[in-house]
């Protein structure tokens, strides 16, 4: 298995996008979010999109070098169509217009539809906590990708619609990421690609069925990821009713439906909160802080070394492969020298 530095793997993926048509800004973009998600582990949404997104690009479902099409503004809100161009492009650039509003009004607003695959929401709400903001994110599959079941289902009926919240605190941002389902699809997608069994827990069959074979998600008779929430699963899978309907309601896009063709991309909604404009931006910092304080401070069971909170995680891991590099599995590294032979790229 390769191990790159962070910096030797993002200009190894901008070039491979460059390869391909790309314009050098969209494809550095790109890159830091996609080696960004695999810095912070989740290897799901990091480089092993690549031959994804170009496969897309390659058959015209993705286009390099749109606008993003700007269909509704006012003061606060703003709707968008991304007219199928890469999704951390026109995400960044709805997020270029969301923030400033926030600022100006305390409550910024901002949708997105025909927008490619976003990658990690945690990108955005790590963006604008940076600047002292409150973002709450979610995205749908504009109706595809299909993977979770309601409780007593047998047939998927929504994707793994995530939510993302930023909190800034006075030191470190609380950095709330996480699919409405027990896993994200992306993670199945990296132990079907390796050939390896998925956790117990996560997966059904066809016939409703615990299984750890990921090969359910990928080939008919399809299973059903399970909605977050164990026992109590209809809050999970009502939590990714609702998100499902704000991301495509919001922004003029589809809902999952039936006969939906494979997934590509994502519908998106963003909504950003200054809180100069509520209370104060010292005074959200300083009761998060505390409140982040006081939960860290909690007595830990025999064995935990640590209290974690939403973002530390992604934190840890990115100081450990900011050192030591980041290690791709075989599978992937194969599918990505694969892609650089065929444009002709170095390896690094």
């Amino acid at each position: 298995m390769p191990t790159l530095t962070a910096d030797a793997l993002t200009d190894f993926t901008s070039r491979l996008f460059q390869a391909a048509g790309v314009a050098s800004d969209e494809a550095k973009m790109i890159a830091d979010n996609l080696v960004g998600a695999n810095l912070r582990g989740h290897d799901s949404h990091g480089v092993m999109r690549v031959p994804q997104y170009l496969g897309f690009l390659e058959k015209g479902e993705y286009r390099a070098g749109v606008a993003l099409q700007i269909e509704h503004e006012s003061p606060a809100v703003v709707v968008a169509d991304g007219q199928w161009g890469f999704g951390q492009v026109q995400a960044h650039r709805l997020l270029d217009l969301v923030l400033p509003k926030a600022k100006a009004l305390g409550l910024g607003a901002g949708s997105l539809r025909h927008a490619g695959h976003i990658g990690r929401l945690g990108d955005y709400a790590e963006r604008a906590a940076a600047e002292g903001l409150i973002l709450l994110a979610t995205v749908n599959n504009c109706g595809s990708g299909l993977r979770v079941a309601p409780p007593g289902g047998l047939e998927p009926r929504l994707g793994t619609n995530p939510l993302c919240v930023a909190v800034p605190t006075e030191e470190e941002p609380v950095v709330l990421d996480f699919g409405t389902s027990v896993v994200a699809e992306g993670k199945v997608r990296v132990y079907h690609i390796n050939k390896k069994p998925v956790p117990e827990g996560w997966l059904l069959d066809p016939q409703g069925r615990p299984t750890t074979n990921p090969a359910v998600l990928y080939e008919s008779p399809l299973g059903t990821i399970l909605p977050v929430g164990g026992a109590q699963a209809y809050k999970g899978f009502g939590l990714g009713l609702v998100l499902d309907m704000l991301a495509s309601g919001l922004c003029g896009g589809r809902t999952s439906y039936p006969g939906a063709p494979p997934a590509k991309g994502n519908n998106v909604f963003f909504l950003a909160i200054d809180p100069a404009h509520f209370a104060g931006r010292e005074t959200l910092e300083r009761e998060s802080s505390q409140l982040a304080s006081f939960v860290r401070a909690t007595p830990k069971a025999d064995g935990v070394e640590t209290i974690l909170l939403p973002g530390d995680p992604e934190r840890n891991t990115l100081k450990r492969r900011e050192t030591l590099g980041i290690t791709l599995e075989d599978a992937h590294w194969e599918k990505l020298a694969e892609v650089a032979t065929k444009y002709g790229v170095a390896l690094p």
